[in-house]
């Protein structure tokens, strides 16, 4: 039997997927013992057991200055920034997409436009939003929205373009305006795209919200991470870390649950 003909059953698929991750907990715990061995006060490669000390004292135990679980209070400012920046991009996205996707007027207007905004590094305009916007929220969730909006109006466009003609003939036919083939057509087609595509944008996006929050903010989970690097407090480091892979995961999750719930028609899903 061929390797593309093998389909594992249900533990063999639970347990490879596992592998990876025990193989990576291996490997570290080896290289920790190795490190600490040769110097117990390594701070380097923290044992797994401190760092897991260390994320329940952060999760459990109030700062000694503040008060408050400093662990919940970073979660919190970071998902508000992201949840807002992901949300705008995605609402104007979504409309871009449509209008390119269906317009030839609109798609020779924004089409190129935006492909040349999509090649410029969002990162090279953070100094720029940070003196245009301030060192507030404004500019973190704009950050989002710059590196974000770009790929998700391409996507959308071309997946409205990828829509049937015969749908738009009939619609037309029955004398749908170009408003109702939008809303009626379009839109059912476009939105299962809209939740992948916005899947596929947390990794940018958390990428950009964690380089705001470095450079200029007082909560958040790249703040709390940048700040603490100065004391080599890898166990604090590496459980915010882990923290937020856990969060994006669970995002993931459940942008993908909701696609399945909502457009459980749609195929090829990511």
């Amino acid at each position: 039997m061929r390797l593309i003909n093998i389909i594992p059953g249900r533990p063999l698929a639970v347990l490879l997927t596992l592998l990876p991750f025990v193989l990576v907990f291996i490997a570290y715990a080896i290289g920790s013992e190795i490190r600490l061995a040769a110097n117990p006060a390594d701070k380097l490669l923290p044992a797994p057991s401190t760092v897991w000390d260390t994320a329940v004292r952060l999760a459990t135990e109030g700062d000694r200055r503040s008060g408050r679980i400093l662990l919940w209070h970073d979660t919190w400012a970071s998902l508000k920034r992201l949840g807002l920046g992901i949300g705008i991009s995605a609402s104007i996205g979504l409309l871009f997409g449509l209008l390119i996707g269906l317009l030839p007027l609109m798609r020779s207007l924004f089409a190129q436009f935006v492909a040349v905004l999509s090649m410029i590094p969002p990162l090279a305009l953070l100094p720029i939003l940070f003196i245009v916007f301030g060192l507030g929220e404004l500019s973190k969730v704009v950050l989002i929205i710059i590196g974000t909006l770009p790929f998700l109006i391409r996507d959308l466009s071309q997946r409205t373009l990828e829509i049937p003609q015969e749908l738009l003939v009939k619609a037309q036919t029955l004398g749908a305006s170009s408003w109702v083939i939008a809303i009626r057509v379009a839109l059912p087609q476009v939105m299962p795209r809209l939740i992948q595509a916005v899947r596929l944008s947390l990794g940018p996006a958390w990428l950009f919200l964690i380089a705001a929050e470095a450079i200029a903010a007082d909560l958040g989970l790249g703040y709390r991470i940048f700040l603490v690097r100065r004391y080599l407090a890898m166990d604090v480091i590496l459980t915010y870390v882990i923290w937020i892979t856990i969060l994006a995961f669970l995002v993931d999750w459940a942008l993908r649950i909701l696609s399945r719930r909502c457009f459980p028609w749609a195929e090829g899903g990511l």
